[in-house]
């Protein structure tokens, strides 16, 4: 039996694996990383931390295997993060800026991304200010879970007045793709490496 829940603090150790587990295109990047925390550590547990009223969780016998994470507003999330988590992550991962983009290993891609985080678009931010990300274990993938998953998420980003959700998918993961496309997102940018998708909630 698999169980959809809001995510709790205890947690934050499984959404930690989980990310690494799917962090290749939905694939397993365990062997990609020598630090197995750090892609966790920037696209899962800011929220567990700062919108834990937008993290929900399937959990079976084993424990925790799948997520779906979000922030209402994108824009105050990401000056939230600035102020109160990558500070503590910069210290403990030097900058690797003096090694050229096209030489650094995965951690040193993702450690870049800690001391030079982007930020969403502001004309993306108009029409979708709301952000999320889903990861799935294999093993509770399939049987509409996914779909549930993101209807909870879209049920509370809608109650909390959002007026449109975008995400970042990997442009190899066509799966993925096409799973978004099935629940009403869009297409709004695509680059080599990624596909940005939007969905409106108001209305819908």
């Amino acid at each position: 039996m698999v169980t959809l829940r809001p995510a709790r603090e205890s947690d934050r150790a499984a959404l930690l694996g989980i990310c690494l587990h799917t962090g290749d295109s939905g694939q397993d990047a365990a062997h990609l990383y020598r630090d197995p925390l750090l892609l966790g550590q920037v696209y899962a547990a800011p929220y567990l931390s700062f919108a834990p009223d937008f993290a929900f969780v399937l959990e079976d016998a084993l424990g925790v295997g799948g997520y779906v994470l979000g922030a209402p507003d994108t824009a105050a999330f990401e000056d939230t993060l600035e102020r109160a988590w990558w500070p503590a992550l910069r210290r403990a991962h030097p900058d690797p800026a003096a090694t050229p983009a096209p030489e650094r290993t995965p951690d040193q891609r993702i450690t870049h991304l800690i001391h030079h985080p982007p930020r969403a678009p502001r004309e993306l931010l108009a029409a979708y200010p709301s952000h999320l990300h889903i990861d799935l274990l294999p093993r509770v993938q399939g049987g509409g879970r996914g779909r549930a998953l993101m209807h909870t998420l879209l049920g509370a980003l809608r109650a909390a007045g959002s007026p449109g959700v975008h995400l970042g998918v990997g442009a190899r993961n066509v799966n993925a793709q096409g799973f978004y496309r099935h629940l009403g997102f869009t297409e709004l940018t695509r680059t080599p490496g990624a596909v940005t998708f939007g969905l409106r909630l108001r209305g819908t």
